[in-house]
């Protein structure tokens, strides 16, 4: 859990790498905002906006189709998935984060291309809040350096002769 909302440090992103945004609409009062943190964290890496392709999607349930398209493209080095879930009365939030990080990390094992999660699976309102931006930093900024993170893990392996 981050305890500060200080920006996550970034270096400059891969030269030339492309990266895909899914985010959902639902709860945009907060996908928004980590729609944007991710867009900037990406600009801050020297990544231009003509790299950055940005899909909206109903909700978050609907985040690992898109995801897999993209990634499946090969036009991508990362895909970059935001949504929230907020717990209701229901277990309807268990469902859908299960099967949401459940296929995301499949699409990135089974494309090659890592698929980050940028999910906030949250209790109520104001911890989401708290980690778009809040005393708890901006989860779309820190799945976007994880997404920069992975493009660059990723280049260096394909350079190793034993892969």
């Amino acid at each position: 859990m981050s305890k500060s909302a200080a920006p996550t440090a970034v270096g400059p992103a891969p030269s030339g790498s492309c990266f895909a945004i899914v985010c959902a609409k639902w709860n945009s009062e907060i996908t928004d905002r980590l729609l944007a943190a991710a867009v900037e964290t990406l600009k801050r890496a020297e990544v231009g906006e003509d790299r950055i392709t940005v899909v909206r999607v109903p909700g978050t349930f609907e985040l690992p189709v898109a995801a897999s398209r993209l990634a499946s493209s090969g036009r991508f080095d990362a895909v970059i998935c935001l949504g929230v879930v907020i717990k209701g009365d229901t277990d309807h939030d268990r469902y859908i984060n299960a099967s949401v990080a459940h296929a995301l990390q499949t699409i990135g094992c089974e494309t090659g291309v890592p698929t980050l999660f940028g999910v906030l699976t949250v209790n109520d309102f104001e911890q989401a809040a708290e980690r778009a931006g809040g005393r708890h930093g901006n989860k779309g900024e820190e799945a976007a350096a994880a997404a920069i993170e992975m493009a660059q893990v990723l280049r260096t392996l394909a350079k190793k002769e034993w892969l």
